[in-house]
């Protein structure tokens, strides 16, 4: 071939080539270009979520019980990040793994896109794992939830899970109002995949509401205190108190024992999370006095000072015996209360129309739910009978055959600290009036309440309630546990719930101890003491002025003398 031959073909293979490069070039440049640069963008520019800040949940004080603080997540692309010990040390050692560990953690994984290595990390450590800039290790932003107040509020608050969802508590109740709405945004990201730019912003996070509750922080933290102290002394299976405002309806505290950090949550559920408060029933036994001498003043047929004559102590009712601790003799309807007689509440129940006493238990609230909203509330439980066999009356007059919630007793309570009207019961501050009801006359209601003053005085059964400097009034319970055998001897449930200032009611605390072991186990002993203990420190920290001491001389009512 000669040189002119081999010049020419050359020529001709090399402008074959120029011009396969311009079309190559045109190709990519016109006829592909949009395709290309949307799969460009596809690599290098992403749509990035952006985290919503959720309510903050607060006391009625603006405390707070419940906050969210920012947090990053570690994750990783399995079939990204290069899986080698000398490459993902630093990693291990900042998150706390061996290089092992985490070799084999991704390696087990590898089939996945996306895989978490740890979640909730602080933004220091976050910042740290960002400079070490490893391909196929990622950052995601987020909130943690918080809860400043521990133990001390943990059933009624609540707690989120690990995406920030409500899942007990007033989480839970108002998760919507809570939640905000997250946002998104579009990020430029490098080979790595590491956002390097913020382009713009598509939809701005929307922040949750905040919430604030009725709770006072300062009483919840008392009640909380002296109740645990309470549990621990009389080795106590667990116990509850609620703190009431009389004339709003608003619960103040709501404590339960044992309790749980919300911070530092357990993984196992041992009944800690549950609000023992609203959840759990039992008998009320002598608290419900209270309403049966309510029942009794309404029907006319009764007044503080009718005598009633409780000997020898004992009362047949059909088949069975209605019993008292002792042979009290001839008592004052004052007196039934003051002694807690079952034989002189008997005989006033059973002396009334038989559906009169159901009537106004369940217009007290008893039997129902409070409309708390709290998830899982009891309704408690009330029977009803078409025909009321005298027995089962009798024990239902001074607390047995019911079941109630402390929620349920502390607003019974109240309402009769009310003056007979019933305010709805609410674990939201209140912001304006709500509709009441009235459920007695408002004469008998403090009838009732200067009654159950004579509880905490000498001769009454709870004088360990007074509260120092001011006039309070109570009831107590002691009631026997129910087993698989029925009623247990050595199983009780010890209650106080009381009222003060008596001259112008401003606050009921309920106590509930269940389970006390050992010789003390009575209401007036074990719940009592932590009943004033509650209450005076409540009274302090609301700066309640104490009413007027009764002069030594002084009498609320005139009272047959026991025999």
């Amino acid at each position: 071939m000669s040189a002119t031959v081999r010049l020419i073909s050359v020529i001709i293979i090399l402008l074959i080539m120029t011009l396969a490069i311009f079309w190559r070039i045109f190709d990519l440049m016109v006829v592909k270009r949009n395709f290309l640069l949307r799969q460009g963008d596809s690599r290098s520019i992403r749509l990035v979520k952006i985290p919503a800040y959720r309510g903050m949940i607060l006391d009625r004080n603006g405390q707070p019980l419940a906050i969210s603080v920012p947090v990053a997540s570690v994750w990783v692309n399995p079939k990204q990040v290069v899986v080698k010990a000398d490459l993902l040390k630093p990693l291990a050692k900042l998150l706390g793994w061996s290089e092992k560990q985490l070799q084999n953690y991704i390696n087990k994984n590898k089939h996945y896109s996306f895989l978490y290595i740890k979640r909730d990390i602080p933004p220091q450590l976050a910042e740290k794992i960002k400079q070490l800039k490893l391909k196929g290790v990622y950052l995601q932003q987020a909130f943690k939830r918080y809860y400043p107040e521990g133990e001390v509020a943990a059933q009624l608050v609540g707690l989120t899970n690990i995406d920030d969802q409500g899942q007990e508590g007033e989480e839970l109740v108002f998760n919507r109002w809570l939640s905000g709405q997250a946002g998104k945004k579009r990020v430029l990201v490098d080979s790595y995949g590491h956002v390097v730019a913020n382009l713009d912003l598509i939809k701005p996070a929307i922040p949750g509401n905040n919430l604030v509750l009725s709770i006072d922080s300062r009483i919840q933290y008392e009640a909380y205190r002296d109740l645990k102290a309470a549990v621990l002394k009389y080795h106590a299976k667990s116990g509850s108190i609620v703190v009431m405002d009389v004339n709003t309806g608003e619960v103040l505290a709501m404590v339960d024992v044992p309790s749980y950090n919300p911070n530092d949550r357990p993984k196992i559920h041992d009944g800690r999370f549950r609000n023992r408060a609203v959840t759990d029933v039992f008998e009320p036994g002598s608290t419900i006095k209270a309403f049966s001498v309510a029942n009794a003043l309404e029907s006319g047929k009764y007044t503080p000072d009718t005598p009633i004559n409780t000997s020898p102590g004992w009362l047949k009712v059909g088949h069975d015996l209605v019993k008292d601790d002792a042979d009290y003799g001839l008592l004052d309807v004052t007196g039934v209360l003051q002694k807690s007689s079952n034989v002189g509440v008997t005989k006033m129940t059973l002396s009334l129309p038989a559906n009169s006493l159901w009537q106004i238990l369940h217009n007290f609230g008893f039997g129902q739910r409070t409309h708390s909203g709290f998830p899982g509330e009891s309704p408690g439980f009330l029977p009803q009978h078409k025909l009321w066999d005298p027995f089962v009356l009798a024990t239902l007059s001074f607390g047995y055959g019911l079941a109630v919630t402390n929620l349920q007793l502390a607003h019974a309570y109240a309402t009769l600290a009310a003056g007979g009207v019933k305010h709805p019961v609410t674990l939201l501050r209140l912001q304006g009036r709500v509709k009441s009801e009235r459920i007695i006359r408002q004469n008998i209601a403090q009838t009732i309440i200067a009654m159950l003053e004579t509880v905490v005085e000498k001769g009454g059964t709870a004088t360990r309630a007074q509260v120092p400097g001011y006039r309070d009034s109570g009831k107590t319970g002691t009631v026997r546990m129910v087993g698989p055998h029925g009623y247990e001897a050595n199983h009780h449930t010890g209650i106080f719930v009381g009222i003060a200032p008596v001259g112008s009611p401003r606050l009921v605390v309920s106590v509930v101890i269940k389970d006390p072991q050992g010789t003390q186990f009575y209401g007036g002993l074990v719940a009592a003491p932590v009943f004033a203990k509650v209450m005076s420190a409540a009274l302090r920290i609301l700066n309640i002025s104490p009413d007027p001491v009764k002069s030594s001389n002084s009498k609320v009512f005139s009272r047959a003398k026991s025999q």
